[in-house]
């Protein structure tokens, strides 16, 4: 979800780009979009991070629920 709103804010930047006159706003806005496409990356590493996580976790939560298991279970 972060990903898309640094997204969108790029985009908009990348508009705002395109329509402004002034060579300090363009290079301002240049600088919000690279700053946002930063923060997607940023985003996006987090969200790989947090999976494996989460993927570890259910990794060892199957574990334990196969050594809890009775003796007499088939």
């Amino acid at each position: 979800m972060n990903a898309k709103i640094a997204l969108a804010a790029a985009l908009a930047a990348l508009v705002l780009a395109g329509c402004a006159k002034k060579e300090e706003a363009v290079e301002a806005t240049q600088e919000a979009a690279a700053d946002a496409a930063a923060a997607a990356g940023e985003a996006a590493d987090a969200a790989t991070d947090a999976a494996a996580a989460a993927t570890d976790a259910a990794a060892a939560a199957g574990d334990a629920a196969v050594r809890k298991r009775p003796s007499n279970w088939r």
